[in-house]
């Protein structure tokens, strides 16, 4: 297997415990509630406009005039983000500080609002310290858009050969590849280090 140089990592759900359910279950009253909250009002696919640049409350208008009497569980989503979230992915932190220590160079590439976006900085110091950020609501682009990882090439100091991308999709995983990226799809920390390990990481 191929050495690298350098980490290409994804943030939620590779690096950070990310979950809106978590801010749904305090407002809502069962588990049922939320399921049908999260799939059939503040969707994955709407909040991936977010993603891709739409500021949250240009993008919670027409949700709320479809869904006038959950106005205040929908203006949730910004005001409670950053209890969305909960540390660190069990087990990764860890890594990411072996690398630091070790001096290989790590990059984010994420799907994340660009409004939100200081949130991480200021509360994932080490992630502040990657040496690039491509964040997708800053760029306009989504992954696996191939365009997000044309530019990622153009913002990291490595050959896209050189660098191994982590995320828990595979369809990200698939077009980083076609990118000339090498790749892992995220299970676990302990998955993530035996595979950084086989490429002659320092984990």
């Amino acid at each position: 297997m191929r050495e690298v140089r350098a980490v290409l990592w994804d943030l939620g759900h590779t690096l950070v415990d990310w979950d809106p359910a978590r801010v749904y279950r305090e407002l809502l009253p069962d588990n049922d509630a939320v399921e049908a909250f999260l799939g059939g009002v503040c969707t994955m696919a709407w909040h991936q406009r977010h993603d891709s640049g739409v500021p949250m409350a240009q993008n919670r208008e027409a949700l709320i005039k479809v869904h006038p009497d959950k106005a205040e569980l929908i203006r949730a989503w910004e005001t409670r983000w950053p209890d969305m979230f909960d540390g660190w992915i069990e087990g990764m932190e860890p890594i990411v500080e072996a690398l630091e220590s070790a001096g290989i160079a790590q990059y984010a590439l994420t799907n994340m609002p660009a409004e939100k976006w200081p949130h991480i900085l200021s509360n994932y110091p080490a992630i502040a310290r990657f040496d690039a950020h491509v964040v997708s609501g800053e760029e306009k682009l989504l992954k696996p858009d191939p365009a997000i990882y044309e530019l990622t090439k153009t913002r990291i100091a490595h050959a896209p050969g050189d660098v191994v991308f982590v995320d828990d999709r595979a369809d990200n995983i698939e077009a980083a590849l076609a990118a000339g990226f090498q790749g892992v799809v995220f299970e676990n920390a302990a998955q993530v280090r035996r595979e950084l390990s086989k490429r002659g990481l320092p984990v």
